[in-house]
């Protein structure tokens, strides 16, 4: 039999070599939690070593990163990959995204990143993982060209989307200038075991002994054999046993989605909101605190720490089990049903979810007791998750950037300080903050020279929450109408009309001349968040490039947000009137919309925005 194992770091196994999968072989099947915990891991592992003042030949000193094993079977002057095309396709995506955002920048790495992906075959480019029907999607995005996975093989739409996935967690702008060492290192230090053989009987005789024989305890199974260990009595046992695996079954089977990873993401919430004291310093050679352990072996953090936590006699162990486990079982699922589905009372749960805010589950379990009720919970989890709410939005309007890592230190604070808090303590404690502690706030930043929505504007950043901003400020508007609340529908993304930003300005420089003294200055300005809307796509289709003035009628019938433009709505709409009247705000009808017309609807949009994300929602929410 010849089996040739080698340890490859990613640049020794695609450079300038091709991989291929037999057409049995089944798809691409990664989702949003895959490729994020990657790019998280990795991210995380790079920044345990990374100082601002390295050069990049330091990254040779870095931790490595091992990915795990590969099989390839060799045939026919091919590599096929046996078992391991998800890592690569994930990997060959994670470079396309750093190849474009390098040469985006200028970066000299590019032409040392560029034969990792497609390499030179008799003079035409051959893209190294050449799966002949996915090459189309794995072009465009290389190339940064338009593509539409609409009613392509499944493997292609989950490319497309992982790919958007990797967009919007923005590891380049978290890494900053950072982002040449991470590509060496990516390149270099992270690798994994290629397990080659010429033979495919052989190939797929190593693949069935790696995965069939025997499965390894997972840190969830071994946290419930030392918890159960000095538990001497045979029914106290067995009954601890039940309620165990009754938990973590509920907690796979959440939602009817079967997800084997599920119960131990609760029970790293858990552990961190409730138990965390420590974490690790942010520098080169830091060692692993309790927030990081717990976050990668929490069975282990338990056994080390279990004098801390009064572990180690069968009470207290018995009590964590038959007690704390089914309390915050219960309470992350909660929490995962608010997030997945709009839920009257817990909309911010909703909100923050809608804008990916990773921590949000741990944070919002970090106040909860276990001999909260129902209510008590229910109201924790509310303000808990307002606040997020409100301290993402007024980062997110400054460009601000509130990814995994950069928030990860504030949110171990913040679990600190509001562990077990009661209702009227953690109303305290959070108000304080966005009230008197919190230089970030919808007009700007003084420490960090931000200007808030003064100068929010459409880009890369901004879209996506320039795109909730204004399904907020929709959804609150039509609300304090006497309308319903339809913000869930406004950010559907899968119906089939989903909503689209909508320029109130025609892109046309040349209508607006006189006002700007360059196209660029025009552009700016468009893209302002005052001067747009969402609206259904195909109505945003229909609109193109018309002047305010002849799509203004048109927007009468849209939302009432861009409904307020226009004279009709301000006719026999009571309770718009009266919510207009009772806050004071500056609605009115234009005929026309230039730069005086959007002064006077940027302060419409300043004041909406003050009341959606009040801090006095903490307070109402507490007396209610």
């Amino acid at each position: 039999m010849s089996i040739t194992p080698h340890y490859r770091s990613i640049q020794q196994l695609l450079q300038a070599q091709s991989f291929s999968i037999d057409e049995y072989q089944r798809e691409y099947k990664w989702d949003t939690k895959n490729i994020i915990e990657l790019l998280t891991d990795l991210q995380d592992k790079f920044l345990s070593c990374y100082q601002s003042n390295h050069q990049t030949n330091a990254v040779s000193s870095y931790e490595d990163y091992f990915l795990g094993s590969i099989i390839v079977s060799k045939r026919n002057g091919k590599n096929y990959l046996i078992d391991g095309q998800q890592r690569v396709t994930s990997i060959t995506l994670i470079l396309i995204y750093l190849y474009r955002a390098a040469k985006e920048k200028g970066l000299p790495i590019i032409s040392t990143l560029a034969p990792l992906i497609y390499s030179d075959h008799l003079g035409s480019p051959r893209f190294n993982l050449d799966i002949s029907e996915r090459l189309p999607v794995i072009e465009a995005l290389f190339k940064g060209e338009p593509f539409t996975s609409d009613g392509k093989e499944e493997s292609i739409q989950t490319m497309y989307k992982r790919y958007v996935d990797i967009e919007d967690k923005d590891l380049v702008g978290e890494l900053d200038e950072s982002l040449p060492h991470f590509i060496y290192w990516l390149m270099t230090k992270v690798g994994l075991i290629e397990i080659a053989t010429d033979n495919d009987n052989y190939a797929y005789a190593i693949f069935e002994t790696m995965n069939d024989r025997g499965k390894p305890l997972s840190p969830v199974d071994m946290l419930k054999a030392y918890l159960l260990a000095p538990v001497e009595e045979t029914e106290l046992r067995r009954s601890a046993n039940i309620v165990w695996k009754q938990q973590i079954l509920d907690l796979i089977c959440w939602g009817g989605d079967h997800d084997t990873e599920r119960d131990a993401a609760c029970i790293k919430a858990w552990f961190r909101s409730q138990y965390a004291e420590t974490k690790r310093e942010g520098k080169a050679g830091a060692t692993d605190k309790d927030w990081e352990l717990i976050g990668s072996v929490f069975h282990r953090w338990v056994r080390d720490n279990s004098i801390r936590i009064g572990l180690g006699k069968p009470e207290r162990n018995l009590d964590i089990i038959r007690n704390e486990l089914p309390f915050f079982s219960s309470a992350y699922q909660l929490i995962l049903g608010a997030s997945k589905t709009y839920t009257p009372g817990l909309e911010s749960v909703f909100y923050n979810a809608h804008n990916e805010f990773t921590w949000q589950t741990t944070v919002l379990m970090a106040p909860l007791c276990v001999n909260d009720d129902t209510e008590c919970i229910r109201k924790k989890i509310a303000i808990t998750s307002t606040y997020l709410d409100i301290w993402l939005m007024r980062r997110v309007v400054n460009y601000i950037r509130v990814g995994y890592s950069g928030t990860s230190y504030t949110m171990y604070k913040l679990c600190m300080e509001i562990r077990n808090k009661s209702l009227e303590e953690l109303v305290t404690i959070l108000t304080n903050r966005l009230k008197n502690e919190d230089d970030v706030t919808f007009e700007g930043s003084k420490s960090r020279g931000r200007l808030g929505i003064s100068d929010l504007r459409l880009n890369q950043f901004s879209r996506r929450y320039i795109y909730h901003f204004i399904a907020r400020l929709t959804s609150y508007v039509e609300v304090q109408s006497g309308m319903p609340n339809l913000f869930d529908k406004y950010v559907d993304r899968t119906s089939s009309n989903s909503c689209d930003i909508e320029h109130i300005i025609a892109d046309n420089y040349h209508l607006y001349q006189s006002e700007f003294s360059s196209n660029e200055e025009f552009q700016s300005w468009r893209n302002h968040v005052v001067n747009l809307l969402l609206l259904p796509a195909d109505v945003n289709r229909s609109y193109q490039d018309k002047t305010f003035e002849e799509k203004a009628p048109h927007y009468a019938t849209q939302n009432l947000y861009a409904a307020s433009l226009t004279e009709n709505t301000y006719h026999h709409k009571p309770r718009f009137l009266a919510f207009r009247d009772n806050f004071k705000l500056p609605f009115k009808s234009f005929n026309s919309f230039g730069q005086n017309e959007h002064k006077e609807r940027y302060q419409l949009v300043k004041d909406l925005a003050d009341l959606v994300w009040s801090h006095d929602r903490l307070e109402k929410i507490l007396s209610e």
